[in-house]
């Protein structure tokens, strides 16, 4: 329930009858439930029992998901019985389908500007004699038309063209070439179609221009008797395993051990040399093959990670580069069960497909490219967890192949990308990466996942992360080959201190680091001493440290620092005239124009950095001093994003939200939705009084304002908009211009000054003026 909360059952009815409304709630469905708004909607108002005969459900099977599909369409409040026996939808489900089933309107909606004297000539023509009043001739025509007998027996009459022009016409979907078109000067109807639209067969505009309808009771009638809507309330069956849950959880922990892992390398890597983007937006394949040949991970765990990352904060576009922002080093500083915690729940909200790297024509996509918020990859993600979570108790799916049906009977109007070789093959890849589903079948965290809101705490999903993934790996294994191993995730200090002074090599499940002359020299650039890196490294070490590593250690140490270059632009100076010699002879050098000042003393006419550059390329370990003779210790620059962003989710009700020029606002906490409905149910009936906004008082001045400005706007849209302008939020409204054209206009940082509405156009994007009475409808963006 989006601010300001309805303040009686009157507002919260009129919001639900929102377009806006019912286009949220439709991509939630269930197919079985779309197919009975779908039948509904050809013929609203019907009966259950006209429904049920339609849809073919007069088995009890059949008939329970009939029942199932109408509790749910009533509890979204989409379909209601009336006190007549009737099933009423509400307005906007219609438009859902341009022609659903295939059908034009029923007769009494293409009929209700025809005159009665129109009417009265339908009635002669079919021989039927009714009452004198309009309402009357239009009730008799449409209790005629109902009875798909006498339909079927007036056809058999017609002419021949008649009725083949008739049949043809109630098996073609409306829009197709088969419409008939009258009215055109010079251009007679078509043989037979007079004959029925003198007897309510076929409906024509009243100014004789435009496409001929076919009222659905016709078409249903001549599709026969055998004829059924689709109707599908039982899932199809898919190839199913049996599953123990210890199985479950430990390919589950497996995956989200690797994948946590692999974040954590990912943005390390940014962190310490953040990629670049490209000139029309994102990150381009270049760099991701850089930061996953880093980070040692595949390219679709490269792209998760950043969008995950992004989502949730660790990640920020600063300039010409995406950088690490102040979450980040929060976030590197928690357990991995929080860590990956923070990224799951990213996933899980996020409207786009993270895996997906080509677009329609095969091309690679960019990460972080600003693409459009994508309903569709939110809800197939939603269809997926559905999917799982319906399975046997016991069971998975055997291929993963399999479940691409059953997510799109559970949400049909999810997106399957045109990568996917199987449907929905990426989300279900992407679900298999971070251990949502296991051994086919939906783990602990894909079932904490499923039943947390948006909304919420998170802490269910907390908890079943903290019970799948270990506490950190604080320690490490060192081996005679000069590799360190860490089984399990390691901590972040441990993974610091490691990456000073070795080379990864792989990550996951166990990650391994190499240790060598060139890394050890790092590590004594930095300004550390021998002596405190194996301090260090015995300190995190199971066991005690090998000699082979011990001695690399002091061997590098005793080479390291042997020669000294002080600026100068530049003088190199050492203890041993041999080795200055050497390099003075150096040819690889000679670029540097080295040349004697003593035995002890060179001076190069290049930088300083670049030619200790030179020096080390060349396998030697000089140091650099300051201008006062110390050494100079030589430390990784942090590089972090200058825009505020999100930090990472922690519990609490309230989220944070960021704009699109890099701020936050705080997005306010869900409405308690019993709270809600108990004040709704104790709130005092409006004034009967005959004023446009039914006696209820005005919340503030600034509803009051709008209110009188606005004359087209409901009090919901009265209330909606003013909220948006007292909280600072973006809302979309419906706008008619001076030349009578209509938009839709999205507007952020709203400004009133009446009778004006100074905003930021999305559509424009540049600043806009907006007159308040203009505006003819106002929904939250």
């Amino acid at each position: 329930m989006s601010p300001p909360e309805p303040r009686s059952v009157g507002e919260l009815a009129d919001r639900l009858q929102r377009p806006g409304a019912v286009a949220q709630v439709l991509p939630r469905l269930a197919l079985p439930h779309l197919q009975v708004a779908e039948a509904l909607a050809a013929l609203a108002p019907t009966t259950r029992d006209a429904a049920a005969e339609l849809l073919g459900a007069v088995d009890e099977e059949r008939a329970r998901g009939l029942d199932a599909a109408l509790h749910t369409l009533a509890d979204h409040a989409l379909v209601w019985p009336d006190g007549q026996g009737l099933l009423r939808m509400v307005a906007p489900l219609r438009q859902a389908w341009d022609a659903p089933l295939g059908l034009d309107p029923p007769l009494r909606q293409l009929l209700k500007d025809t005159t009665s004297d129109e009417l009265r000539r339908m009635l002669g023509a079919l021989g039927i004699k009714s009452g004198g009043t309009k309402q009357q001739r239009l009730t008799d025509l449409v209790e005629h038309h109902r009875d798909s007998a006498r339909i079927t027996e007036l056809v058999a009459r017609a002419p021949v063209a008649t009725r083949k022009l008739l049949e043809r016409r109630a098996r073609t979907a409306p829009g197709r070439s088969e419409f008939i078109v009258f009215g055109s000067p010079g251009i007679d109807s078509e043989p037979g179609a007079r004959w029925a639209l003198e007897r309510g067969l076929l409906v024509q505009d009243r100014r004789g221009y435009g496409t001929a309808r076919m009222p659905a009771e016709v078409a249903l009638a001549l599709r026969g008797p055998g004829w059924r809507a689709p109707f599908e309330p039982v899932p199809p069956d898919v190839p199913a395993m049996p599953v123990t849950p210890a199985e479950v959880d430990r390919e589950a922990t497996a995956a989200a051990m690797a994948f946590g892992a692999h974040a954590a390398s990912v943005l390390t890597v940014c962190a310490a040399s953040p990629p670049a983007r490209l000139k029309s937006g994102g990150i381009g394949a270049r760099e991701l093959s850089r930061v996953g040949k880093a980070a040692r991970c595949d390219d679709v765990v490269v792209r998760i990670v950043f969008e995950t990352a992004y989502a949730a904060g660790l990640l920020a576009r600063d300039g010409d580069r995406v950088t690490a922002t102040e979450g980040y080093d929060a976030w590197a500083e928690q357990e991995p069960a929080e860590q990956f915690a923070v990224l799951l729940r990213a996933w899980r909200t996020m409207q786009l497909t993270p895996g997906q790297a080509r677009d329609e024509d095969g091309k690679s996509l960019a990460v972080l490219a600003g693409a459009p918020p994508c309903g569709g990859c939110l809800q197939a993600r939603e269809g997926l967890l559905t999917a799982a979570a319906r399975l046997p108790v016991g069971h998975g799916v055997k291929s993963h192949a399999d479940l691409g049906p059953l997510v799109a009977w559970h949400r049909p109007l999810a997106d399957s990308l045109p990568q996917d070789a199987t449907p929905f093959a990426t989300v279900i890849r992407e679900a298999e990466l971070l251990g949502v589903l296991a051994r086919g079948a939906l783990s602990p965290v894909g079932t904490a996942l499923l039943s947390t809101r948006p909304d919420d705490d998170a802490e269910t999903l907390a908890a079943a992360c903290r019970r799948l993934l270990p506490d950190a790996t604080a320690s490490a294994r060192f081996g005679t080959d000069l590799t360190a191993v860490v089984t399990g995730t390691p901590s972040a200090r441990l993974t610091t201190l490691l990456d000073s002074v070795a080379d990864r090599e792989t990550g996951g499940t166990a990650s391994v680091w190499r240790f060598s002359s060139g890394t050890i020299r790092r590590a004594l650039d930095a300004g550390r001493t021998p002596d405190a890196i194996e301090a260090d490294l015995a300190a995190i070490s199971v066991e005690t440290l090998p000699q082979p590593l011990v001695y690399l250690i002091h061997d590098t140490a005793r080479g390291h620092g042997r020669v000294r270059i002080a600026p100068a632009a530049c003088v190199l100076h050492g203890e041993e005239p041999a080795l200055l010699a050497e390099l003075a002879a150096h040819r690889g050098l000679a670029q540097l124009g080295l040349r004697h000042l003593a035995p002890t003393v060179l001076v190069s006419r290049t930088s300083l950095d670049k030619t200790l550059a030179a020096l080390r390329a060349a396998g030697y370990a000089p140091v650099a001093e300051t201008a006062d003779g110390t050494v100079r210790v030589e430390k990784a620059q942090r590089h972090r994003a200058v825009a505020p962003v999100p930090s990472p989710r922690r519990s609490g009700a309230t989220s944070r939200r960021r704009k699109t020029d890099g701020r936050t606002d705080e997005a306010p906490a869900a409405a308690d939705l019993r709270a809600l409905a108990t004040r709704l149910k104790t709130a005092p009936p409006a004034s009967p009084q005959p004023d446009p906004y039914n006696g209820i008082p005005f919340d503030s001045d600034t509803e009051e304002i709008i209110a009188g400005y606005a004359r087209q706007l409901s009090l919901t849209d009265v209330r909606q908009l003013a909220h948006a302008v007292s909280e600072g939020h973006p809302v979309t409204i419906e706008y008619v211009a001076a030349s009578g054209s209509r938009t839709i206009r999205t507007l952020s940082e709203l400004d009133l000054d009446p009778p004006h509405l100074y905003a930021w156009c999305h559509l424009r994007n540049d600043e806009r003026v907006f007159t308040l009475s203009r505006i003819h409808g106002v929904m939250p963006r």
